[in-house]
């Protein structure tokens, strides 16, 4: 069952920098991971209350505090108040409606993000909100449910590998935006695999319900365009824009992500013209076996005229039709039909109509 949803309207007349928490309602306890790196140490714990992470530490270090669950709004009324967020920030944060975007309030960066997944079970298309804070030294994530998607990201960050922990705040934004970014191409190649699927039934048996899963996808495509054309945007404002907090290097894999989204975008416009055509062969599928099913109607009702009209003529019993009395008239008149119709089905044969 779909779980309750708290609405926007919820929202209307309340004063700019309300907190009201949009969206699926949630009862499960928000997790906190603090973690605290630099290239030579690496510190993670869970805490339980917020007083218990630090501001950043000694110049160079890196501070990420990544939580999981938005509709504890004293939470994250605490968390604006701790690291100093604006308040239509954390009133983004909770409303778990925002589109993708990139504000740069001067002190920190504010990034909202959509996490995309693909439910076999029901069929259906599943959204979650992802907002990132970052500013010299620290990174805040705020997810909308609890998820995987930044676990391999933690795993490089253990172990030591790559740049992460050589680079700064902005550097490590980029990589959790890169973490959900790929998470996109997983999710097209399984509804790739689904268009495949539909293909191949539209040619063969197609059906009310083919057609019904064919609306369906393309709703979902609606939906991923929504959520994924205002992210080629910010990110290349992101790249091209004068934002003093994105250091030069990080430049050149934000390009690298721009290209990642390009690809994602064009990918969903060719499954939307390969779904628009999909329907136009629904369509001359279900056209072709109504003419097919005609065409066998309309030869069974041409055989059986002409046997009518042998049948109309011997059934007026007048009294002088000389075949009524002859002995043989039954059979004649019954091998007369049958050899009519044997005749007009090898006519119909010869002619390809068969």
């Amino acid at each position: 069952m779909p779980q309750p949803h708290r609405k926007m309207s919820s929202k209307a007349g309340l004063a700019p920098g309300s907190l009201v928490h949009v969206g699926r309602s949630r009862t499960e306890k928000a997790g906190i991971t603090w973690i605290r790196f630099d290239e030579d140490c690496f510190e993670e714990r869970e805490i339980r209350s917020l007083q218990e992470s630090l501001p950043p530490g000694p110049e160079g270090g890196i501070t990420w505090i990544d939580f999981e669950g938005v509709h504890e709004l004293e939470t994250i009324e605490e968390i604006g108040k701790l690291y100093g967020l604006h308040p239509l920030t954390l009133e983004d944060i909770v409303n778990s409606e925002q589109r993708p975007k990139m504000e740069d309030y001067g002190e920190y960066i504010y990034i909202v993000l959509k996490l995309l997944s693909y439910s076999r079970q029901t069929g259906s298309l599943n959204s979650d909100q992802v907002n990132l804070v970052f500013k010299p030294g620290m990174v805040l994530s705020f997810r909308e449910a609890k998820t995987d998607v930044f676990e391999p990201l933690k795993e490089r960050l253990r172990k030591g590998k790559g740049r992460l922990r050589k680079q700064g705040s902005d550097y490590l934004a980029y990589a959790l935006m890169d973490c959900i970014i790929d998470r996109y191409f997983i999710l097209l190649d399984e509804l790739g695999d689904k268009i495949e699927a539909i293909q191949e039934e539209v040619v063969s048996t197609p059906s009310r319900g083919t057609l019904q899963r064919i609306y369906r996808i393309k709703h979902d495509m609606v939906e991923l365009r929504r959520f994924i054309w205002p992210l080629r945007d910010f990110i290349n404002l992101m790249l091209r824009g004068e934002i003093p907090l994105i250091e030069e290097h990080t430049r050149l894999y934000l390009r690298d992500l721009y290209d990642h989204t390009m690809q994602v975008i064009e990918t969903i416009d060719t499954f939307r013209d390969t779904l628009s055509g999909l329907i136009d062969i629904y369509l001359s599928s279900i056209s072709n076996k109504m003419n097919e099913i005609m065409k066998v109607l309309t030869i069974i009702a041409t055989i059986f005229i002409p046997l009518t009209f042998i049948a109309g003529v011997y059934g007026m019993n007048f009294e002088n039709m000389p075949e009524l009395k002859w002995r043989w008239g039954y059979p004649v008149t019954w091998g007369l039909m049958t050899a009519v119709a044997v005749v007009m089905l090898i006519y119909f044969r010869k002619k390809k109509w068969l």
